[in-house]
């Protein structure tokens, strides 16, 4: 029986940032480590241009990504992931989705925090 394997090696040097609660002024915030703190991970980061998306008649370009990596039951919906060699931050997108529930590889959804207009 033929199982996934990943078109590349795991060689993308990445940070997971899980967050933590906080009260901020009365009020419950997630607070994110700073990422050399944070546990490394390796994976595959892939990028497709970003989506493209109508906002009041603006087209609006969101940089989007996929990351395969080593399964991680700690990887969440609300975790972020910093990329080493470039220093963005992306936020996880959904669920990450457990390839064929063996719990041996993620496929994770991911979009780029912040950026410029």
């Amino acid at each position: 029986m033929a199982g996934y394997k990943p078109a590349t090696p795991f060689r993308t040097a990445m940070r997971l940032l899980n967050p933590s609660q906080a009260t901020i002024k009365g009020v419950n915030k997630q607070v994110y480590p700073d990422p050399e703190v944070s546990p490394r991970i390796f994976g595959t980061f892939r990028t497709f241009g970003g989506t493209e998306t109508m906002i009041n008649n603006v087209l609006t370009v969101t940089a989007t990504g996929y990351i395969d990596t080593w399964y991680r039951s700690d990887i969440k919906s609300d975790s972020r992931i910093y990329i080493v060699q470039t220093g963005e931050t992306y936020e996880v997108l959904g669920k990450p989705e457990n390839i064929n529930m063996q719990n041996q590889y993620l496929k994770i959804r991911v979009r780029l925090i912040g950026g410029k207009p």
